[in-house]
């Protein structure tokens, strides 16, 4: 089963392409402006702009309106990752923060260009595996 994603987004063509050029994603469907399904391996990420009508980025009953941005992000691990913040960085990408290091590995937030966030995660050792990649022995 594929894990599925909705980012708001102001512009859901510049977001297709940040995806694509910069993190490895692909294009499953482009049917309108506002809206966009792109995937890296299982992940798939659905991108909406705002609307005022109906669908993903409608406004909420209360009248309240979607907006990109926040802390809510995925997570996508790299194998190499000062590299790849060196190459996202020439290329012009923002980041929200420096380098973490963390007890499994480090990691950086990374902007897309409406806000969103993507943090890109490098394991400490080759032995590191991300969550749910490991075998059921020993799980509740």
């Amino acid at each position: 089963m594929a894990a599925c994603f909705r980012y708001i987004v102001n512009d859901v063509s510049a977001a297709i392409d940040f995806y694509t050029r910069h993190l490895g994603f692909k294009v499953e469907m482009h049917p309108a402006p506002g809206f966009a399904e792109i995937s890296r391996g299982d992940m798939h990420l659905y991108l909406t702009k705002p609307s005022p009508g109906v669908g993903g980025g409608a406004k909420m009953p209360s009248g309240e309106e979607q907006k990109p941005g926040g802390w809510n992000r995925i997570h996508l691990l790299v194998e190499q990752l000062d590299a790849t913040i060196a190459a996202l960085k020439s290329a012009g990408c923002r980041f929200r923060s420096d380098v973490i290091q963390g007890t499994g590995g480090k990691q950086i937030l990374l902007e897309d260009p409406s806000g969103n966030l993507v943090e890109l995660f490098e394991g400490n050792t080759a032995a590191y595996r991300a969550p749910g990649s490991g075998s059921k022995a020993g799980r509740a």
